[in-house]
């Protein structure tokens, strides 16, 4: 059998192991993990705790007398549930923090069982740390085709339209679980932490062909939250903008349905709107809280887009994209799912 420790050059390394083991705690799981990865945590969030205080307050020999039952418990756990029907040429990967005493322990004993199990050298550090560097040299090779258009020209929907025709897209608001404005929030879908945004990002990167066009939606340096890697920033403000010149009344109508979900929320739409209190007056927004719940939309929606939206969008494309001064340009009045169906084909010249 071979060495037990796995130095990591490349992600793509990752792909000679049959199952990848997280044996973290399902917290640090939760943040961030390797893409295809399952969570055999060694010590759960609790005993995780309970170990490090003993080791802070106690001594280190008192935590390992306590972890060391726990690990056991919890390794021999992980035998009789998820490992009993794995093959005897069954060849895992094996992570904790830092390829530690956690990883350490589960690698020797699916290796005494007689697996080809490995542990990864420096751990989910060493993941994090070549995500770093692959997110700030993918996106060079890329062709980007960038989606501009006022808000409400559905531009994510038409993104997802040309995907549908079989183009390669990239959809970062889907990854950040985000629209990308201040009432972007999505109902039941919290964004993932920045890590997990990043390692969700280079699974999709990597997933791309450079020899073809990549079509994805202009975008601010952050979506929610969440931030965009600075080299994928520079690619899509080089990139060739496809600029969607729809009316303002279709624009209107559009997000009324595309936002439906915040007329049963009242209360949470008016608190999302406080974000513009030092953009817009107090009057306005006064008149604005009134309108929402007097059901008022329709005046709203196009209250925000003339007074906040539009204005915003005309001095960030100029500013920020290169390809904004020549688009490719598409006018359409309906922006229906038939007419963003059209208008993709169009995009995509079919």
């Amino acid at each position: 059998m071979k060495s037990d420790l796995v130095s990591l050059q490349r992600l793509g390394d990752l792909a000679a192991f049959d199952e990848i083991i997280d044996v973290r705690s399902p917290a640090e799981f939760a943040e961030d993990h390797i893409p295809g990865s399952v969570n055999c945590p060694v010590l759960d969030d609790q005993q995780r705790i309970e170990v490090g205080t003993l080791y802070k307050q106690v001594s280190p020999f008192a935590a390992r007398k306590v972890g060391a039952a726990h690990v056991s418990e919890n390794i021999a756990g992980h035998l009789r549930s998820r490992f009993s029907d794995r093959p005897k040429h069954w060849r895992p990967l094996v992570l904790c923090w830092r390829g530690g005493q956690r990883s350490g322990s589960m690698t020797y004993v699916l290796r005494r069982v007689g697996w080809d199990a490995q542990q990864l050298e420096g751990g989910y550090k060493t993941y994090r740390r070549l995500v770093i560097e692959n997110l700030s040299e993918a996106p060079r090779s890329l062709r980007l085709k960038v989606i501009c258009g006022a808000t409400g020209s559905g531009k994510s929907r038409i993104l997802q339209a040309i995907g549908q025709l079989g183009e390669q897209v990239l959809d970062l608001e889907e990854l950040a679980c985000h629209k990308g404005s201040v009432l972007g929030v999505l109902p039941d879908c919290p964004q993932p932490s920045q890590k997990m945004f990043e390692s969700r990002l280079l699974t999709a990167l990597q997933g791309l062909f450079p020899d073809r066009p990549v079509y994805v939606e202009a975008e601010s340096r952050k979506i929610g939250l969440l931030q965009l890697p600075a080299a994928l920033i520079e690619r899509m403000r080089a990139g060739e903008c496809v600029h969607i010149e729809a009316s303002f009344d279709a624009r209107v109508d559009f997000l009324l349905r595309d936002y439906d979900y915040f007329l049963g929320a009242p209360d949470s739409l008016t608190a999302r709107l406080q974000a513009l209190r030092h953009l817009q007056s107090t009057e306005t927004l006064l008149r604005w809280r009134a309108y929402i719940h007097q059901g008022g939309w329709r005046p709203l929606v196009s209250e925000l887009l003339a007074l906040h939206y539009d204005p915003l969008y005309q001095r960030s494309q100029k500013q920020n994209y290169a390809g904004f001064s020549s688009p490719q340009r598409f006018d359409t009045n309906d922006l229906t799912p038939a007419g963003i169906d059209a208008l993709a084909r169009r995009v995509c010249g079919r």
